[in-house]
């Protein structure tokens, strides 16, 4: 009895607190219309787009969703690294508890475990009709199981995609999730040399039917602090710009099409990138560049339209956030089948295993300043299979720590941001600075960094060192413990073993 009832109690104090869908969800009037959802990701876009202050970048569509919904000025991914991060979009845990540590693609193939269940199949449960278009790279294809997936010939070219979703948004009389994956503005891998005259490592040079090409001039972008103010640099970025101009000519296709179904209206929307900006100090880091992004939500029915929140929120907030809308109970059995019969220890390893890591945004959509939401928190591992290198990270108001849990190993590069014009350029000039950070600290990183944000935006005077922020950086590492705790990250063996 007594081994029961510590069990019993295990179950109920595990999971995160946070874990929980807010209980107005699970009382949801089941006479108002579920709304369809369309998830749209971009492929490794950071803060550039105009209604997140360039003067440059033309995103006319996505500054509309915004006027018309909410715009999220600190939001944040979890891990900056493609398959890892979309692992976490589409279960709500961070990828250290869902097993896709690395890129899902060969020769890394990392993969998800089985018993998670992803947000797919889980509003398919509940009468969704689901469907994936473009970018997945996430592995087991059973645990991210769409009903449908709508061929794309040109994942580079999201108008032609939007158009390809027309059958499925206008079909049918149940509620839809589409989850719409282009790969802009990520680089295609193609190293024609940057003074070219169309270069093409953005997938600008091939055509795309139905996409007006949007050049940009090398001169006029904005090159940001985190980056070298060099040729190769700003034209890359025009490239870059280029391709978010495309994508964003998809949003707006893809709510033409909605419109054009009479589906608009009834439509959740969730825009937002994977990682940061496809650069060296960017994707793959957790300094600001690589995981604070874009998210714009555009609700059916809201009250208010046009809100800049300050909330901070999370990509593990994203799956408890859509499931809140369709009025889903992640902890519920499908719908027709009868829970399983589980003693106490197995209801403890269920409740562990499924638990969502993150929240619900739909109470705050509407609140500039919500009280209660100023806390992050994140977990990279690998990005290829040969990028071992560990970090964790709590962003709390303007303090940030990382723990960079392998810091005696210099820090490992993608393979296409090594490549990159920008830093083979900031290679062969041997510029002892690459933005306003040492180019050496950017490679060999201490155990700990903490940073104020409010004096020091650029992440650049590590304050963990510093006896006068002594019980700032205590109190930093003990929520980050016990964050690893809560959610199971097996990298905590490190403080008890080193």
């Amino acid at each position: 009895m007594r081994r029961s009832a510590l069990c019993l109690f295990l179950v109920l104090t595990l999971a995160p607190a946070a874990s929980f869908l807010p209980a107005r969800a699970l009382a949801a009037d089941e006479k108002a219309p579920r709304p369809n959802v369309v998830l749209m990701v971009a492929d490794d876009q950071g803060l550039d787009a105009g209604c997140y202050g360039s003067t440059v970048v033309r995103t006319p569509h996505l500054d509309q969703l915004a006027r018309e919904g909410t715009l999220f000025r600190n939001a944040f991914c979890t891990t900056s690294s493609c398959s890892p991060s979309r692992s976490v979009i589409l279960t709500g845990r961070h990828n250290h508890a869902n097993g896709q540590y690395g890129l899902a693609h060969p020769p890394h193939h990392f993969v998800g475990f089985s018993t998670i269940r992803s947000l797919p199949v889980m509003l398919a449960e509940h009468g969704y009709r689901t469907a994936q278009i473009g970018k997945m790279h996430v592995e087991p294809a059973d645990l991210y199981r769409f009903d449908v997936a709508i061929p794309a010939k040109d994942t580079h070219n999201p108008v032609a995609m939007a158009d390809a979703c027309r059958e499925f948004i206008a079909g049918g009389d149940a509620p839809f999730f589409l989850y719409f994956c282009p790969t802009d503005p990520h680089r295609t891998g193609e190293t024609r040399p940057v003074g070219a005259e169309r270069p093409n490592a953005f997938g600008n040079a091939t055509p795309h039917p139905g996409v007006e090409p949007t050049p940009y001039d090398p001169a006029q972008v904005q090159v940001p602090s985190w980056l070298p103010d060099t040729p190769a640099c700003r034209a890359e970025l025009a490239q870059y710009y280029e391709a978010i101009s495309r994508i964003d000519q998809g949003l707006g296709r893809l709510a033409q099409v909605l419109k054009d179904a009479g589906k608009y209206e009834n439509t959740l929307i969730v825009y937002l990138s994977d990682n940061g900006a496809p650069f060296p100090g960017g994707k793959t880091t957790l300094y600001e560049p690589g995981m604070r992004l874009p998210l714009v939500i555009r609700s059916p029915g809201a009250a208010r339209r046009g809100v800049a929140s300050e909330a901070f929120v999370s990509w593990v907030d994203i799956t408890p956030t859509i499931l809140d809308f369709a009025g889903v109970d992640p902890k519920a059995p499908p719908p027709g089948k009868p829970a399983p019969r589980l003693n106490a220890r197995q209801a403890a390893q269920q409740a562990q295993a499924t638990a969502l890591h993150g929240r619900s945004i739909r109470g705050v959509l509407e609140a500039e300043r919500p009280a209660g939401w100023d806390e992050v928190f994140g977990s990279h591992t690998f990005h290829e299979v040969t990028m071992y290198y560990p970090m964790r990270v709590i962003r709390s108001g303007q303090f940030k720590l990382i723990v960079n849990l392998a810091h005696p190993l210099p820090y490992p590069f993608a393979q296409d941001l090594y490549e990159s014009a920008t830093w083979q350029d900031a290679l062969t000039s041997r510029r002892p600075l690459y933005g306003k950070r040492a180019t050496s600290s950017y490679i060999q990183r201490p155990r700990f960094e903490l940073y104020d944000l409010a004096t020091d935006p650029d992440e650049l005077n590590n304050l963990a060192d510093d006896s006068r922020h002594r019980a700032k950086f205590e109190e930093l590492q003990a929520k980050l413990i016990d964050f690893q705790r809560r959610t199971d990250d097996p990298w905590l063996v490190k403080l008890t073993h080193e």
